[in-house]
């Protein structure tokens, strides 16, 4: 007696919702900034609280009014809809992007239609990724022209509804203008300054010298402070978007349909 065991695969179609292309059919790539993502400059070390400290609700930190989890539609109205003390750079301050899993299948569909001429199979991936849902606001990059403040928000793809998981910002307190004695002494002063301004909006740190966290779980959210830096993540948030993404990719593979 023989067995048959017959295989049946089927090729799903996942479409994210995004609202970031809803006005326009006829998009222009070559006036947009993609990248591929997928890798974040990120490494996870063990955090503890400090003694007798507590947890603190890092959710509900804030740099120049961004929060994390805040979508990438709410941030729109806030900076680039609306005049504030910060505005977008004057070029590319959209950053789009596909994660790169999903780049590689579109990659292999295009080519299945023949297609192989590097700008025409990039033009490809782009508006299947950009029907789809795939192609993303990734980073939002923003200035204060006269303090010469930057913030970079970092936004996950749409499978995680394109909300943000990390914002930094950066000031040039620690630059050093000169070797002069006067420079050090009005550099230190800037820092001290910055930092006083820091423990009046957040409180002390409560764990070392530079870090709030929620939890010793260092995949939780946590900001951590530096010369005239701040860096709020929610590391959690990017890794799950992240492998919801390869998941979804592997199952959405558009193989040929192979009968054996």
């Amino acid at each position: 007696m023989r067995t048959v065991f017959g295989f049946f695969i089927t090729v799903l179609t996942v479409v994210f919702t995004t609202g970031a292309f809803a006005a326009t059919d006829d998009f222009d790539f070559s006036n947009f900034a993609i990248t591929e993502s997928g890798d974040a400059d990120l490494t996870t070390s063990d955090v503890a609280l400090n003694p007798g400290a507590e947890p603190v609700t890092v959710n509900n930190f804030d740099i120049a009014g961004i929060m994390l989890g805040m979508s990438f539609d709410d941030v729109d109205v806030m900076f680039l809809k609306s005049r504030g003390l910060y505005a977008p750079r004057e070029k590319d301050a959209i950053i789009y992007s596909i994660q790169k899993e999903w780049k590689y299948n579109l990659d292999y569909e295009c080519r299945q239609q023949g297609i192989f001429a590097p700008a025409e199979l990039e033009q490809c991936i782009n508006t299947l990724a950009k029907n789809r849902g795939l192609l993303y606001a990734a980073e939002l990059h923003l200035v204060r022209e006269n303090t010469g403040e930057t913030v970079v928000v970092y936004f996950t793809s749409n499978a995680d509804d394109n909300v943000v998981w990390r914002v930094v910002y950066n000031n040039d307190v620690n630059e050093i203008e000169g070797a002069h004695e006067k420079f050090a002494d009005q550099r230190e002063k800037k820092i001290l300054a910055f930092w006083q301004g820091v423990l009046d909006k957040y409180g002390p740190p409560n764990s070392g010298t530079d870090k709030w966290i929620s939890t010793s779980n260092s995949y939780d959210p946590m900001m951590t402070a530096y010369y005239g830096s701040l860096d709020l993540v929610d590391m959690g948030r990017y890794t799950s978007d992240i492998a919801e993404n390869i998941q979804s990719a592997r199952e959405n593979f558009r193989a040929k349909p192979y009968a054996f």
